[in-house]
């Protein structure tokens, strides 16, 4: 066995062990407690049960969520872990050294290395899902983030073009500040977008569903996707990625990476390229796999 992973959801706890082809040869789920205490317990009987099947192997951890390099304090809003040194206290626990990577950091490097950006020198992640976030992965690397917060592309705030030809209202984020792109772009906003264009009530995979029956729902995901296409400018035009991976939900939508490629295409600069644009391959904890490699990694260079 080479390495091991833990993805840590709001829900549920999965080590995976991999062999040194990075094929998974054994998992193992449990619930996720509802208190800090029983959490790092839980995770450290996962430690546990990885150690006794494969020795002391590196031992990664994917987790939404961040953690302060400074304080080493936790800021999660779907585990019971906020503002305590949560990374600290598994590793003091398990007596043991883990490494710990936010879960759509460790899903781009799963996907950089083994799934749907393998071979490319550059490569973003782009999870569309209960929120917005990514990664950037280069030369099998993470681009490395200082503050810890490198990849939070849902608190760009949103484009003001947009914004003012729809009529569309600066909202309330909750990261405490307004007009980030998650409060529109992520599931939730795009169903925000039906309620403030239709006053109807509806969740993302219905609207989805409809978009192409429900007039009103079709002019909903235009908007939607124009502001989309205007976040993966600012990216295109920041990092320059050779390859973007879609993952979430909305990720999942039949025909979204065309009408995204074709909506980004145009929009880029004097007819420039654009990324290679492609749905995660991984499925349900891929991001185990991409903390198990990052835990590797670090293992064999520091």
């Amino acid at each position: 066995m080479i390495a091991a992973g833990i993805d840590l959801g709001g829900t549920k706890i999965e080590a995976q062990i991999f062999d040194s082809d990075w094929n998974r040869v054994d998992s193992r789920r449990i619930a996720t407690p509802k208190t800090y205490d029983a959490l790092v317990a839980a995770m450290v009987d996962q430690i546990a049960w990885v150690t006794a099947r494969a020795g002391a192997v590196p031992v990664g951890v994917s987790a939404a969520g961040l953690i302060n390099p400074v304080t080493g304090l936790a800021l999660t809003s779907n585990l019971p872990a906020m503002g305590k040194p949560f990374p600290t206290d598994i590793a003091a626990a398990a007596g043991r050294a883990i490494s710990y990577v936010n879960d759509c950091r460790a899903q781009v490097l799963s996907e950089a290395m083994f799934g749907a950006a393998r071979g490319f020198v550059t490569a973003m992640g782009l999870n569309l899902g209960t929120g917005l976030a990514g990664g950037f992965v280069v030369n099998g690397r993470l681009l490395p983030s200082p503050s810890g917060t490198g990849g939070e592309f849902g608190h760009f705030p949103l484009p003001a073009g947009p914004m003012i030809r729809h009529g569309l209202p600066v909202l309330p984020c909750g990261c405490g500040r307004a007009g980030c792109t998650e409060t529109l772009i992520a599931g939730p906003g795009l169903a925000r977008i039906v309620a403030l264009k239709t006053g109807r009530q509806m969740a993302p995979q219905d609207i989805v569903a409809m978009r192409k029956t429900d007039p009103d729902m079709a002019k909903c995901w235009a908007i939607w996707l124009e502001l989309l296409v205007e976040l993966m400018v600012t990216l295109t035009l920041t990092l320059d990625p050779a390859c973007v991976v879609l993952a979430g939900g909305l990720s999942r939508a039949d025909g979204l990476v065309e009408e995204l490629a074709a909506g980004l295409q145009q929009a880029q600069l004097g007819g420039y390229a654009i990324p290679v644009i492609r749905l995660a391959e991984g499925g349900d904890a891929t991001g185990a796999r991409g903390a198990a490699y990052a835990a590797f990694e670090e293992a064999q260079h520091g």
